[in-house]
């Protein structure tokens, strides 16, 4: 059995996981915003947390958005400002589904706070645009930029987007800008 906080055996993740689609599940058919309440336990980056709840931890990677990565500007930013609005405190994690590494994909709720929109308010994350599906995102995004706020507000312009700043060893050839995407431009690239 692992020690109070530490990280659960992959086979016992993913059972957890199951155990938390099983329930989620089970709240659909009794109401139609399932949401898994717990703690967060702690904060791996900025777009993602660990959350204690009933069945055990969870790893929840935040849905829709994607922070600057740790050894990026604002990286080490976003992840505090994350962990500001969220580590220890009761949250509701709306399960949208289980991605590649075992880690259960969501909106994060602080009462009615939207954590995963706030995160876009605060610049403190991109809006995700190949997984994103809220084109309400793109408006807080763009807003964001406008004022810039958190990681819009840094000197190196244009920033570079946290899908590309991860395969920057393997890309080969000169990141994407982004300097002023209109909101139809985002919206227009949801989901691609």
């Amino acid at each position: 059995m692992p020690q109070h906080g530490a990280m659960l055996h992959p086979v016992l993740r993913v059972a957890h996981i199951a155990l938390a689609l099983v329930l989620v599940t089970a709240a659909v058919a009794a109401d139609d915003t399932p949401r898994l309440s717990g703690i967060v336990a702690g904060i791996a980056d900025g777009d993602t947390v660990d959350v204690r709840l009933d069945s055990g931890m969870v790893r929840v990677r935040l849905h829709a958005v994607d922070a600057p990565e740790h050894d990026q500007p604002y990286g080490r930013a976003a992840r505090r400002e994350l962990s500001r609005l969220v580590y220890r405190r009761v949250v509701e994690v709306e399960p949208i589904e289980q991605d590649r590494y075992d880690r259960l994909v969501g909106r994060l709720w602080l009462g009615e706070m939207d954590v995963n929109a706030e995160l876009l308010r605060l610049g403190a994350a991109w809006v995700y645009r190949r997984y994103a599906r809220v084109p309400d995102y793109c408006g807080i995004e763009q807003e964001a930029r406008g004022q810039e706020r958190g990681l819009w507000g840094l000197p190196t312009v244009p920033p570079v987007a946290p899908w590309e700043w991860r395969q920057r060893d393997k890309r080969g050839k000169p990141f994407t800008e982004y300097p002023h995407p209109s909101l139809a431009d985002c919206i227009a690239s949801l989901g691609k």
